[in-house]
């Protein structure tokens, strides 16, 4: 059943608190492709949601659609953003509006030093997140700021496109594949760091292919097959499911 987004205290989740980001019957294309076929979900604000299936069910396609990127092409439906039209706006304006996508290959600049990579993303003057406070939450950052941000390791340069994110004063934070290509200990340092923001009050959506440290880390879940979603809920709730975890997600 398709449900409306709803801001209202009484939103349609588990949780009281309303809806902050509401994605409601999208329908999104690749050419002919038919990639993302109707889906619906709520995100509440301060919430980490992980976006959950197997390769090819839709995952960065549904990042892709929020962050409104161009490609894939939403053909129908509405995303809403603090009671912000998502869906009637640009990539540029979705990213004023308060989206802070975190693109797979990280995208960061050549030529430029860590700290003219963050300068370069930095409202002015900075709300939130100075670029002195984002060398507080990422001290390796602070350490290399003169560095060519191409010429640091995978995981400062995960880094550094985070802290580009947030240097925008962002609302929510969407991460395609974090963790991909990391050793674990980067891996903890990156989750201590979105648990911190988290604490702060940021709303995040991760997609990732490692599951279950996802989940470990979400407050809620999504798992999509083929376009569609076949689950809405906790994290906890995927973690206990066994049969849940092997039919859609492989683990």
């Amino acid at each position: 059943m398709n449900i409306k987004p709803d801001f209202s205290n009484n939103a349609n989740q588990a949780t009281t608190a309303p809806a902050f980001l509401s994605v409601w019957d999208v329908h999104a294309y690749y050419g002919e492709s038919y990639i993302v076929q109707g889906i619906n979900f709520n995100v509440h604000e301060g919430e980490i949601l992980a976006l959950l299936g197997r390769n090819g069910a839709g995952k960065t396609s549904t990042l892709r659609s929020i962050a409104r990127t161009g490609s894939p092409m939403v053909t129908k439906g509405e995303i809403w953003l603090d009671h912000k039209p998502l869906h009637l706006m640009s990539s540029y304006e979705a990213a004023t509006a308060g989206l802070g996508l975190v693109p797979e290959d990280r995208r960061i600049i050549p030529g430029l030093t860590v700290e003219e990579n963050l300068q370069l993303a930095q409202i002015a003057p900075p709300i939130g997140w100075s670029i002195d406070r984002l060398y507080e939450l990422f001290p390796r950052l602070g350490e290399r700021r003169k560095q060519e941000g191409v010429t640091l390791s995978g995981g400062e340069q995960q880094m550094l496109a985070i802290a580009r994110a947030l240097a925008r004063d962002i609302k929510v934070l969407l991460l395609d594949e974090p963790y991909e290509g990391l050793a674990p200990v980067i891996v903890d340092e990156i989750e201590k760091t979105l648990i911190h923001i988290k604490e702060q009050g940021m709303t995040t959506i991760i997609v990732e292919q490692n599951a279950v440290r996802a989940l470990q880390l979400a407050d809620r879940a999504v798992i999509l097959d083929t376009g569609g979603i076949v689950f809405d809920g906790t994290a906890a709730e995927v973690l206990e499911n066994e049969e849940l975890r092997a039919e859609y997600l492989a683990i």
